[in-house]
């Protein structure tokens, strides 16, 4: 059965196509399409998308949508896409920009980057201007402080109810009907880091988490099942949770580090968060005369360029080749292209470093879609094919014009200059 704003689509499109509307080239106003049809706005705005995808019509600000003269070429759509990240130029990030930027631009799409810096309030100022513009066709946007209820809900569906789609990555509001998220499969990769230890002979593991983003939950989750299924000590005292704000505090030393040497106390082993927290506690350590891994062996997410540069390479789970941020470009633009269907390509790449074919054979599946909203979840269903239990291939999980916004501030930066760095490293130890 077509979903709603397919057959108010069709609909349109039959009428467009016996002449209905030659006198004035004109479709009728958004509210007569609603009352017209019954339909919510958004739905009428999701069928008018698929249409000027088509080159049937086009839409003008404050003018309407106008019917397209089919004996004129067809002109390549031109979208503006909002990006709204964390960070733009710290840690993965440039290398996730970087393949935004390299979809969208494929594809006559002008991306707008913003940041929130991880911050609520900054989060809130960043929707608000999105809600402002003239003209926005869709949002890929990576949740701010998503381990923590948010207060900005309200604003995100009010983007929903304008018809606009959004895509999140790498951490998204389970509350939030609607939208879809491309997530790395944190949970998973936090089992497979405590048994790679197990099986290197480590039994008394800690554990380093972010405790206001979603990721740090996930991973913690992973680590305590894994320690627990394989009759491991898990105890509280060896947790050690740190917060947006305190990121900082623990980046540059002092007390914070002290609490980790408590925390690590009797431990042979330590899973951290990210390649950022891992490379500073492997240098702390070894200021203290702590031989790195005969002494405690450092483990990490996301292979980045930190696990190459710390004083010791770091035995860090890899994104893979697939980038997340090239997915949920990807993505978007097939729901405002109205696509039933569409194939990424799933691989798992070749490992540079042998030491770590042990986790390469056991990343499956690494990244993980979740699909919420009536759209998403039917394309996704002919792409797996039918296949109980899961996809055919599985995703790997290892690591320009735009005008570029830092909150609510422009800045002038280009793509160029935040996303023109290295990409994170091959599997390094």
């Amino acid at each position: 059965m077509a979903l709603k704003y397919q057959m108010v689509a069709q609909s349109l499109r039959q009428a467009i196509l016996d002449g209905a509307y030659r006198d004035t080239m004109l479709l009728p106003t958004e509210q007569a399409l609603c009352e017209s049809f019954q339909v919510s706005r958004q739905t009428v705005r999701q069928a008018l998308s698929l249409l000027a995808s088509e080159g049937l019509i086009q839409r003008r600000q404050g003018s309407g949508s106008h019917i397209r003269d089919l004996s004129l070429p067809e002109p390549m759509p031109h979208r503006s896409i909002a990006v709204v990240t964390t960070y733009i130029s710290d840690y993965i990030f440039p290398s996730i920009l970087r393949e935004v930027e390299n979809v969208l631009s494929q594809n006559n799409s002008a991306p707008l980057l913003f940041a929130t810096q991880n911050q609520v309030s900054n989060e809130r100022k960043v929707l608000q201007t999105l809600l402002g513009l003239e003209h926005l066709d869709g949002v890929l946007v990576e949740g701010t402080k998503t381990g923590l209820p948010n207060p900005n809900l309200d604003l995100y569906r009010k983007l929903l109810d304008q018809g606009i789609p959004l895509v999140f990555m790498n951490g998204n509001y389970p509350e939030l009907t609607g939208t879809t998220a491309v997530l790395d499969d944190n949970y998973n990769g936090g089992r497979m880091l405590v048994e790679y230890l197990y099986h290197k002979g480590h039994r008394d593991i800690a554990g380093i988490f972010k405790s206001d983003d979603l990721q740090g939950h996930q991973r913690y989750a992973g680590y305590a099942d894994a320690l627990r299924d394989l009759d491991l000590p898990l105890e509280d005292g060896r947790i050690f949770w740190y917060s947006t704000e305190g990121k900082e505090s623990l980046l540059s030393g002092g007390p914070m580090l002290e609490r980790i040497d408590r925390v690590l106390e009797g431990c042979s082993a330590v899973v951290c968060y990210n390649d950022e927290v891992a490379s500073r506690l492997v240098t702390h350590l070894m200021k203290k005369g702590v031989s790195i891994p005969q002494e405690v062996a450092v483990v990490s997410f996301d292979n980045s360029q930190y696990s190459e540069l710390s004083p010791l390479r770091i035995t860090s789970l890899s994104h893979g080749s697939y980038n997340v941020g090239r997915m949920a470009a990807e993505m978007l633009l097939a729901q405002l292209q109205g696509e039933e269907g569409i194939t990424f390509t799933a691989e798992i790449p070749t490992q540079a470093n042998p030491i770590l074919s042990f986790l390469v054979s056991w990343i499956l599946p690494i990244v993980i879609f979740i699909v919420i909203g009536e759209l998403l979840s039917r394309w996704m269903m002919k792409r797996m094919g039918g296949l109980p239990g899961g996809m055919g291939n599985a995703m790997t999980f290892g690591k320009s014009g735009a005008k570029v916004y830092v909150e609510e501030a422009s800045t002038g930066v280009s793509f160029a200059d935040v996303a023109g760095q290295d990409e994170a490293k091959g599997s390094l130890m």
